[in-house]
C-alpha cells in the first residue's frame, strides 16, 4: 500500500508560481510512474502531467505545456509540480497519483493505482 500526501497548494495571483509536492509513505516511489491530475469544481478530473519511474520521460497536457514542470527526487521519495505563469483556469484541487506498472495511456485516470487526498490551488485574476 502506498500513502500519498500532496502539499504546497494555496492562493496565487495570475502570473505567479507555486510548487506542489507529493510525498509517499509505505513504499518507495522509485519504481512507480507518477502523475498529477486536477479537478475543478463541477468538472471531471483531468490529466496534468506524468513522469516515468526514472524521471527521463515526461508528458504534459496541452493546457499546461511550457508553464508547468513535473520532476521527481527518488532519494526523497517525492514528486513535484512546478507551476509557473499561473492562470485563473488552473484553479482546481490537484492530486498526485502512482502507477504500479506501466500503462499504455498515462493520461488516463484508470492508469493509476494510488491517489493522494488532493491540495487546493486557487489562482486569482
Amino acid at each position: 500500500q502506498v500513502h500519498l500526501v500532496e502539499s504546497g497548494g494555496g492562493l496565487v495571483q495570475a502570473g505567479g508560481s507555486l510548487r506542489l509536492t507529493c510525498t509517499a509513505s509505505g513504499r518507495t516511489l522509485s519504481s512507480y510512474g507518477m502523475g498529477w491530475f486536477r479537478q475543478a469544481a463541477g468538472k471531471e478530473r483531468e490529466f496534468v502531467a506524468a513522469i516515468n519511474w526514472g524521471g527521463a520521460t515526461t508528458l504534459y497536457a496541452d493546457s499546461v505545456k511550457g508553464r508547468f514542470t513535473i520532476s521527481r527526487d527518488n532519494a526523497k521519495n517525492a514528486v513535484y509540480l512546478q507551476m509557473n505563469s499561473a492562470k485563473p483556469e488552473d484553479t482546481a484541487v490537484y492530486y498526485c497519483a502512482a502507477a504500479i506498472s506501466p500503462r499504455p495511456d498515462r493520461r488516463a485516470v484508470g492508469a493509476y493505482d494510488y491517489w493522494g487526498q488532493g491540495t487546493q490551488v486557487t489562482v486569482s485574476s
